[in-house]
């Protein structure tokens, strides 16, 4: 079952209009979603080691793609040496919930495991919610997560207008056993919605007109795609399969980030990301150092000790 990721919040005390992903709205309402409390439902958390397999539908330049494989590698503290803050450090946020849900050590480890290149459009342009676990099943069947991005020019069932990517799980059988594993689709809203799901790196749709940020890696699509990734994985690892911890139901959650819409530094408000870094030379924002010398911006993670949104700086 899928959950939702991204999402808009429309009006204060509600009007939650969370479809399956659906994007983080730059004129959320960050204030009252802090309050609430992202309830344990006692089901699995992602535990051990899994692999992260990339599936690349259609057509991404090289640079583009090491963008994203840089971001997945640097998720381990044993990556290459990252400057502070770091991606590592954005992602043992999500360690919180593990203490909750057990007493034991937290023992999740990622890694960037295969890539998977379609850049045929082998079955088309034009993609439904099947089709996209269809292609998440070419990954590992067991201890993974299979990432299906999807290029620019193609379009997702959903896609700007509810959502800019999702996640879930699928069962498959490996060696005549049931197993499981997670799915997570992002799209390269670049052509067809940077102002939903590329934000703060593009006008808003909507809301306050601010100015947008120079994206990190220079690549507003890319970029966004980052931060909706980020967005997921957090999602993945802490609600794998639809009885984490989450907020709201089952078929519509808010989860360790999208219960911060907006929100990447300290003094974040509606239409305002917050105060993040910025690169001398470049004037590119960013809150995270990656390997292999990247800078990205990161979702908040909410902090179920505090219940606040939490941010690198």
């Amino acid at each position: 079952m899928a959950s939702s990721t991204i999402f808009k919040l429309l009006a204060i005390f509600s009007l939650l209009n969370v479809c399956i992903a659906s994007r983080v709205a730059p004129d959320s309402l960050v204030e009252d979603v802090q309050t609430q409390l992202l309830k344990y439902h006692k089901g699995a958390l992602l535990q051990g080691r899994i692999s992260v397999n990339l599936i690349w539908y259609g057509k991404f330049t090289p640079s583009q793609r090491a963008i994203v494989a840089d971001f997945v590698t640097s998720l381990s503290p044993s990556s290459p040496s990252q400057s502070q803050p770091s991606v590592a450090a954005w992602w043992k946020k999500t360690e919180k919930f593990y203490h909750l849900a057990s007493s034991k050590k937290p023992s999740l480890s990622l890694y960037l495991n295969k890539q998977i290149l379609d850049d045929s459009y082998s079955i088309g342009k034009s993609l439904t919610q099947n089709q996209l676990v269809d292609l998440a099943s070419k990954g590992e069947k067991m201890n993974a997560i299979n990432v299906v991005l999807t290029a620019s020019d193609v379009a997702v069932d959903g896609f700007c207008l509810n959502r800019c990517g999702t996640h879930g799980s699928k069962s498959a059988a490996v060696k005549g056993k049931n197993q499981k594993f997670a799915y997570i689709w992002v799209g390269n809203s670049e052509t067809q919605c940077p102002g939903y799901c590329a934000w703060p790196f593009h006008q808003p749709i909507y809301g306050p007109q601010t100015s947008p940020l120079i994206a990190p890696n220079n690549d507003v699509g890319l970029d966004g795609m980052v931060i909706n990734l980020a967005a997921l994985l957090a999602g993945t690892a802490t609600n794998p399969f639809g009885n984490g911890f989450y907020q709201g139901t089952a078929d519509a959650p808010l989860e360790a980030a999208t219960a911060c819409p907006g929100v990447y530094a300290k003094g974040a408000y509606p239409g305002y990301a917050g105060d993040l870094l910025v690169e001398k030379s470049s004037g590119a924002s960013y809150n995270a150092h990656g390997a292999n010398g990247r800078k990205y911006v990161l979702p908040a993670i909410y902090d179920p000790s505090t219940s606040k949104c939490s941010t690198l700086v």
